[in-house]
C-alpha cells in the first residue's frame, strides 16, 4: 500500500465532434493497444451510421440504447458484444449493436435480461436458511 495519497480521479474530457462523455467512454472502452484515433475513427463511422439510419441525433440514440442496457457495465457489454458479430467492419458491428440495443435486441440486451432473470429466481430462494 502506498504511503503517499491515492491518485486523483479524473474526470473524462468531452468528446471534440459530438461533445461528450458517453461517447468519450465508448472511445475509451473500445480502444486497445493505446490506439485512440483508431478507436475515435470506429466510433465515429459508427455513430454517424446510426444517424443514418434512424434520423436522429446519434448521441440520443446512444444514450437511449445505453438507458435499455442499464446496469453499470453497459458501455462494456456494448462493446464486447458488437466485438462478436459477423459484420465484416467493426463500425458495422458497434452500429448494428447499439441499434440492436435500441430496439431491445441483440447481445447486451440478452445479457441484462439474463441478469434479470437471476436475480429473480435468487430472490425466490432468499428466505430459505441453508
Amino acid at each position: 500500500m502506498p504511503r503517499r495519497a491515492g491518485a486523483p480521479v479524473r474526470t473524462l474530457d468531452l468528446d471534440p465532434v459530438y461533445n461528450s462523455r458517453l461517447v468519450t467512454q465508448l472511445v475509451n472502452r473500445l480502444m486497445v493497444d493505446g490506439k485512440k484515433s483508431t478507436a475515435e475513427r470506429v466510433v465515429y463511422r459508427a455513430l454517424d451510421r446510426v444517424g443514418e439510419r434512424t434520423g436522429r441525433s446519434p448521441v440520443e440514440v446512444l444514450e437511449q440504447a445505453i438507458k435499455t442496457v442499464t446496469p453499470v457495465l453497459e458501455v462494456r457489454w456494448l462493446v464486447t458484444y458488437s466485438r462478436e458479430r459477423r459484420e465484416k467492419h467493426m463500425d458495422e458491428k458497434l452500429a448494428g449493436e447499439i441499434l440492436d440495443a435500441l430496439e431491445q435486441q441483440g447481445g447486451s440486451f440478452k445479457k441484462k435480461d439474463d441478469m434479470y432473470r437471476m436475480a429473480q429466481a435468487n430472490k425466490a430462494f432468499a428466505h430459505y436458511r441453508w
